[in-house]
Protein backbone atom coordinates (compact mmCIF):
# COMPACT_ATOMS: atom_id res chain seq x y z
CA UNK A 1 0.00 0.00 0.00
CA UNK A 2 1.01 3.32 -0.68
CA UNK A 3 0.37 6.82 1.17
CA UNK A 4 0.03 9.94 -0.53
CA UNK A 5 -0.34 12.85 2.40
CA UNK A 6 -0.53 16.21 1.28
CA UNK A 7 -0.21 19.77 3.36
CA UNK A 8 -1.70 22.93 1.99
CA UNK A 9 -1.45 26.25 2.99
CA UNK A 10 -4.01 28.84 1.47
CA UNK A 11 -3.45 32.06 -0.01
CA UNK A 12 -3.23 34.74 2.62
CA UNK A 13 -6.30 36.88 0.84
CA UNK A 14 -8.68 33.96 1.91
CA UNK A 15 -9.62 33.45 5.99
CA UNK A 16 -12.53 33.85 7.60
CA UNK A 17 -15.73 32.79 5.72
CA UNK A 18 -14.05 32.84 2.34
CA UNK A 19 -11.03 30.24 4.09
CA UNK A 20 -14.09 28.19 5.16
CA UNK A 21 -15.62 28.05 1.74
CA UNK A 22 -12.36 26.92 0.36
CA UNK A 23 -11.48 24.55 2.42
CA UNK A 24 -14.96 22.91 2.05
CA UNK A 25 -15.18 22.88 -1.81
CA UNK A 26 -11.41 21.18 -1.35
CA UNK A 27 -12.55 18.97 1.04
CA UNK A 28 -15.81 17.86 -1.10
CA UNK A 29 -14.16 17.67 -3.96
CA UNK A 30 -11.19 15.61 -2.96
CA UNK A 31 -13.06 12.99 -0.80
CA UNK A 32 -15.76 12.94 -4.10
CA UNK A 33 -13.12 11.32 -5.93
CA UNK A 34 -13.63 7.98 -3.48
CA UNK A 35 -14.75 5.33 -5.91
CA UNK A 36 -13.93 6.93 -9.25
CA UNK A 37 -10.22 6.49 -9.51
CA UNK A 38 -8.99 2.35 -9.85
CA UNK A 39 -6.59 1.60 -6.73
CA UNK A 40 -7.52 4.64 -4.86
CA UNK A 41 -8.31 2.71 -1.26
CA UNK A 42 -9.01 5.58 1.21
CA UNK A 43 -9.46 9.54 0.76
CA UNK A 44 -9.67 11.83 3.88
CA UNK A 45 -9.10 15.74 3.65
CA UNK A 46 -8.74 17.53 7.46
CA UNK A 47 -9.52 21.36 7.25
CA UNK A 48 -9.76 22.17 11.19
CA UNK A 49 -6.13 22.22 11.78
CA UNK A 50 -4.98 23.12 15.49
CA UNK A 51 -3.58 26.68 16.43
CA UNK A 52 -0.10 25.10 16.82
CA UNK A 53 -0.06 23.98 12.71
CA UNK A 54 1.64 25.96 10.07
CA UNK A 55 -0.73 24.43 7.36
CA UNK A 56 -4.56 25.10 6.79
CA UNK A 57 -5.83 21.84 4.95
CA UNK A 58 -4.57 18.14 5.11
CA UNK A 59 -5.22 15.25 2.52
CA UNK A 60 -4.21 11.72 3.93
CA UNK A 61 -4.70 8.66 1.15
CA UNK A 62 -4.34 5.39 0.48
CA UNK A 63 -3.29 3.75 -3.05
CA UNK A 64 -2.81 -0.05 -3.36
CA UNK A 65 0.45 0.52 -5.16
CA UNK A 66 2.76 3.39 -6.39
CA UNK A 67 1.26 2.74 -10.14
CA UNK A 68 -2.71 3.64 -8.57
CA UNK A 69 -0.97 7.07 -7.33
CA UNK A 70 0.71 7.53 -10.83
CA UNK A 71 -2.92 6.84 -12.03
CA UNK A 72 -4.51 8.99 -9.79
CA UNK A 73 -2.41 11.90 -10.66
CA UNK A 74 -3.14 12.28 -14.46
CA UNK A 75 -7.20 10.95 -13.73
CA UNK A 76 -9.20 13.36 -15.26
CA UNK A 77 -11.66 13.12 -12.01
CA UNK A 78 -8.62 14.25 -9.73
CA UNK A 79 -6.92 16.78 -12.68
CA UNK A 80 -10.67 18.47 -12.41
CA UNK A 81 -10.91 18.85 -8.61
CA UNK A 82 -7.21 19.82 -8.44
CA UNK A 83 -7.36 22.79 -11.39
CA UNK A 84 -11.23 24.16 -9.84
CA UNK A 85 -10.94 23.80 -6.45
CA UNK A 86 -7.47 23.18 -5.27
CA UNK A 87 -4.77 25.13 -7.09
CA UNK A 88 -6.34 28.58 -7.81
CA UNK A 89 -7.03 28.54 -3.75
CA UNK A 90 -3.32 27.33 -2.37
CA UNK A 91 -0.16 29.38 -1.83
CA UNK A 92 2.08 25.88 -0.89
CA UNK A 93 1.85 22.32 -1.25
CA UNK A 94 3.93 20.24 0.53
CA UNK A 95 4.06 16.38 -0.49
CA UNK A 96 5.05 12.94 0.84
CA UNK A 97 4.47 9.86 -0.71
CA UNK A 98 5.37 6.25 1.04
CA UNK A 99 5.07 2.93 1.16
CA UNK A 100 3.33 0.92 4.40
Amino acid sequence: MVKHVILWKLKEEYSGEAAAAVKAGIKEGLEGLKGQIPGLLDIKVYTEPLASSNCDVMLDSSFADEASLSGYTVHPAHVEVATTKVRPFTASRTCMDYEV
